[in-house]
């Protein structure tokens, strides 16, 4: 027996605002561009140097180093799509990213879970991932299933699984593509195809979407450059996302390590339009700062790198995954990251970008405790109401209501209270009591409400045949692993 899934919800915001002039971003990008044509990135691809010396780039074959000029850039990127759709396994779950509203996403990739039933800090499995998603695909503002943690009982083949886990237990769009060995990359597309019902049917409406890592400074990764090629050419979906930290793979300032993150990002994207003229693509950089003290890594430091980015990207004509973030650097659920939290829900309503809210990590994205998903979506959905909940209506200003109460009077008596004072959403996480009367902690509520949906939260299924297919090429998937492994 199956759950209903219910409507995501977009986040729309009359508050939207960019921290730089149209003149600033434009200086911005002039600095992108400028690295582009005078520094270069390094391409470790002999296809992909290949496909930019055809088109005119500068190559040097010896350090894989690509010198792109500056009208090369504006002409690939004049082919990227401004607008396209992520979609669900039903049409009512499609995401248009046209930036008219924002959808919200889980964050991943984790390295540790913290059990919901032992507590236990221990490696994320795949059992995991089926988990969180089935979750997800309960809560409505989550419109973008990232898996939030890694499959590390897949070794090679993890990706893969992950994919699987995220098509299996959600309706939801699947951020299922990432980087493997290219000569996995088909498996993934294959999924993709099967889950669509046809490779037609996948180009229009793509169920996965495909994130590929950049490497600060400057520097593209070898088989992430292979995989999005191959992703590319199967039109799913592509964000490149740059992750710069100041003070180490980047300038210790905002908008240098925006700059390097930004050529990172458009180089990659420049790539897939030269070879794939139309191909979907969408732009991601999320610096971070090397903490002085001890070198550590703060993955939200103290300025609005990330709102800029947002910019950056809309400036270069495609969507954008980020502006703002709930996921932070609290080492575990503390005040820290209630802090974070809150300020991440409020940036979505100011900043946010068609994918946005990056929900339910904490340690800079490394660590799932289970319940954190629960209450950064109730943090997202209180701000999301404050906003669309508040109309100015004459009505509202009771004036007759105050006028016959009078000073000194009382409104408990009054109609207009019974009919009015119910009108308020308060969090179901808040204001409970145990059986001592005592109020409970919110946490401990979270936690008994991830647990209530994990075990009764059940979407509805793929077709066996559908099911069947998938374990196929998994199964096909290993085995090609295991070759490339031996060498073969």
């Amino acid at each position: 027996m199956h759950s209903e899934t219910p409507d995501i919800i977009p986040f729309t915001s009359p508050f939207k605002r960019g921290v730089l002039s149209e003149p600033e971003v434009d200086a911005l990008r002039g600095g992108t561009l400028q690295l582009l044509d005078e520094v270069g990135v390094h391409f470790p691809s002999r296809k992909a140097l290949q496909i930019f010396a055809d088109h005119g780039a500068k190559v040097d074959w010896e350090t894989e180093i690509v010198r792109i000029p500056p009208d090369l850039v504006r002409k690939a990127m004049a082919t990227a799509p401004r607008s396209f759709v992520l979609a669900g396994r039903e049409e009512r779950f499609d995401m248009l990213l046209d930036g008219s509203c924002s959808y919200l996403s889980t964050d991943g990739t984790g390295v540790r879970v913290i059990d919901p039933h032992t507590r236990e800090d221990r490696g994320p499995l795949k059992a995991d991932i089926e988990c969180m998603a089935r979750v997800a695909d309960a809560l409505p503002l989550i419109g973008f299933f990232w898996p939030m943690v890694s499959a590390q009982d897949y070794g090679r083949t993890a990706p893969l699984h992950e994919c699987h886990a995220g098509l299996t237990n959600t309706l939801k769009h699947v951020r299922g593509a990432t980087t493997v060995f290219p000569r996995l990359a088909p498996y993934v597309v294959e999924m993709a195809t099967v889950v669509a019902g046809s490779e037609e049917a996948r180009r229009r409406r793509p169920p996965i979407c495909a994130n590929i890592c950049t490497v600060a400074p400057l520097g593209q990764d070898a088989s992430g450059i292979g995989a999005a090629l191959v992703y590319a050419e199967a039109g799913i979906p592509i964000s490149f996302m740059a992750m710069p930290t100041m003070g180490s793979t980047a300038p210790a300032t905002p908008l240098g390590a925006l700059i390097v993150g930004d050529a990172e990002a458009v180089s990659a994207m420049v790539l897939v339009q030269l070879a794939y003229p139309g191909a979907p693509v969408f732009h991601a950089v999320f610096t971070s700062l090397m903490d002085p003290h001890d070198g550590g890594y703060i993955s939200e430091p103290p300025v609005p790198t990330y709102m800029i980015a947002r910019q950056l990207g809309h400036a270069w004509g495609v969507p954008s995954i980020g502006g703002a973030r709930v996921s932070g650097d609290a080492p575990m659920v503390g005040w820290q990251s209630g802090n974070e939290v809150g300020l991440g829900a409020a940036l979505i309503a100011l900043s946010g970008s068609e994918i946005c809210g990056l929900m339910g990590l904490v340690g800079s994205a490394t660590t799932l405790y289970p319940e954190e998903l629960i209450l950064d979506h109730e943090a997202c959905l209180y701000a999301y109401e404050l906003l669309r909940g508040f109309r100015f209506e004459v009505a509202n200003m009771a004036v007759d209501v105050i006028k016959e109460v009078g000073p000194r009077g009382h409104f408990l008596a009054q109609k207009h209270t019974r009919e009015h004072i119910r009108d308020f959403r308060l969090s179901p996480l808040l204001r409970q009591k145990g059986a001592d009367g005592e109020l409970r902690d919110p946490r401990e509520v979270a936690l008994e409400e991830f647990k209530r949906l994990a075990k009764t939260h059940h979407p509805e299924p793929l077709p066996d045949e559908v099911l069947r297919e998938l374990d196929s090429i998994l199964a096909a998937a290993e085995r090609e692993a295991e070759r490339i492994a031996a060498g073969l």
